[in-house]
């Protein structure tokens, strides 16, 4: 049967078809190529941030390895050094610092160094400068593409300090660095990476006392001794230097630690502070069980602080000493410009061994009788410096020993008297009215002797004291003697543009 009526709808229905096939078609079209695009943007958008980042680490590198930082200043502990010539440092200002503190110029701009076009540079050394925009200013190649980068570092904080174990001032800063990564003639390709570059330092000396051994005993007080603290930046000095003993001492910041167990079998120890140790527990210790702490807990005024983990005092690495023994009265020194070498150092009787500044590379000290050693301050400047004494310990199970009369320090300043030993022999100490010193000993037994007192700091693998007297610790400690760190980048963030 014939629909006339049904006429032309075939033709109709095909051009629908093909109607919806080419919408189908434009839009696999338009699809692939916002793909197309989208890949593009997200290959640009990942070779300019690896344009940034190597401009980051390009800045990082200059300042690590090229870039030459101020000069120490000169300053008389305890006050802070002043900041170095084309330096100031401002007090909050939003405008200049975002509402923080930070360094400024002379002109009160930011101290920065940039090759970045439109970051303005503000640096006082116009050579360090140059030096800097020459390092920053490159390209590097992402896959067929070069990719241009260029970087700026803004100096965030300046610091000096004396590492421990030398003499010698060190500037540290922590500088923001960004960069910018482009591609030439490419409007839609330009990526900004910032990170931090900082050098960690931590006090050297935290605690009146640490044993780094992990057993029972680490730390073991069977005398009446005690701990406490004092501020040697706040006692009054003579013209001389020389320090008026605290009339009275904190009852707190005598803090002790150990990697492993507290054992107080004194009638009448008293830590005014608290004990660090990472093991838990209070009672008998055995080999199987180390408990943290053996004794009554009221002799710790403040508690014991459980670590997250154990702490780590890395060995000194110690010169080798020299052959010429000392075994009479002497004044040796100065050794600041190079260090002095001297063999085995044997006092007793009456002498007195007189260290001008500097530092020392022997074996070994003996101190017997009414024998002594003394600091003395410089003979030019007048002014007491750091006398670092380096222990070899060869052939010697008593390395240290300054029994005796013990050690004379008359600024009271434990920084300015440093004892560093990398054996495991045994240190004696024994405390008296000037005994001002830090000993770092991380891996010999240390015994306290006596009834006197001990200005200062020791870290020992094992620490017995079986006296009566006192440690001191000087809360100036941490922020007079420092370790550092490695420098490191972090808080990375980005951006595209």
């Amino acid at each position: 049967m014939k629909r006339r009526n049904e006429k032309g709808t075939a033709m109709l229905f095909a051009l629908i078809l093909v109607l919806v096939l080419s919408v189908m078609g434009a839009s696999m079209m338009f699809l692939s190529q916002s793909e197309t695009w989208g890949s593009m943007n997200y290959r640009m958008m990942t070779q300019t941030r690896y344009g940034a980042e190597a401009g980051i680490h390009a800045a990082a590198n200059f300042l690590l390895f090229n870039y030459v930082p101020p000069p120490p200043t000169a300053s008389v502990p305890p006050a802070l050094p002043p900041l170095p010539a084309g330096y100031n440092l401002t007090l909050p200002t939003p405008a200049i610092c975002g509402g923080m503190s930070c360094l400024t110029d002379n002109g009160g701009n930011q101290v920065i160094l940039s090759s970045i076009p439109g970051v303005a540079s503000h640096y006082p050394d116009a050579a360090q400068l140059a030096a800097f925009q020459a390092a920053t200013n490159s390209t590097v190649t992402a896959g067929p593409t070069t990719v241009n980068y260029t970087a700026s570092a803004q100096l965030l904080s300046m610091v000096q300090i004396t590492p421990f174990g030398t003499t010698t001032p060190k500037m540290i800063q922590t500088w923001k660095i960004t960069a910018h990564g482009d591609i030439t003639n490419v409007r839609n390709a330009e990526s900004e990476v910032s990170a931090i570059l900082e050098t960690q330092i931590t006090p050297a000396f935290a605690y009146a006392a640490f044993a780094t051994n992990n057993g029972c005993a680490a730390l073991d007080f069977t005398g009446n001794g005690t701990t406490n603290s004092y501020n040697s930046g706040t006692l009054a000095l003579n013209g001389a230097g020389v320090a008026t003993p605290p009339a009275t001492f904190n009852n707190y910041g005598g803090n002790v630690g150990t990697n492993g167990n507290q054992t107080d079998s004194g009638n009448n120890v008293t830590i005014n502070g608290s004990l660090s140790t990472p093991d838990a527990g209070v009672g008998a210790c055995t080999a199987n069980n180390v408990t943290g702490f053996t004794g009554n807990t009221n002799n710790i005024t403040q508690g014991i602080n459980h670590l997250a983990a154990p702490v780590t005092f890395p060995t000194p690495t110690v010169p080798p000493p020299g052959n010429t023994n000392i075994n009479s009265s002497q004044t040796l020194g100065p050794c600041v410009v190079s260090a002095c070498s001297y063999g085995d150092i044997s006092l007793s009787g009456q002498t007195t061994l007189t260290l001008q500044p500097g530092v020392y590379n022997i074996n070994s000290i003996t101190l017997s009788g009414q024998a002594q050693l003394t600091i003395a301050p410089d003979p030019v400047t007048g002014k007491y410096g750091p006398v670092i004494i380096n222990v070899t310990g060869n052939n010697q199970a008593t390395p240290i020993d300054l029994s005796g009369n013990g050690l004379s320090n008359p600024t009271l300043d434990p920084s300015a008297l440093q004892i560093v030993y990398a054996g495991t022999g045994t240190v004696n100490i024994v405390g008296n009215g000037s005994s001002a010193a830090v000993v770092y000993a991380p891996n010999a037994s240390a015994d306290f002797k006596g009834n006197a007192s001990f200005y200062g700091s020791v870290i020992a693998a094992h620490l017995k004291d079986v006296g009566n007297g006192a440690i001191h610790y000087d809360l100036n400690l941490e922020r007079k003697l420092f370790t550092v760190g490695t420098p490191m980048l972090n808080t990375f963030t980005w951006s595209k543009f």
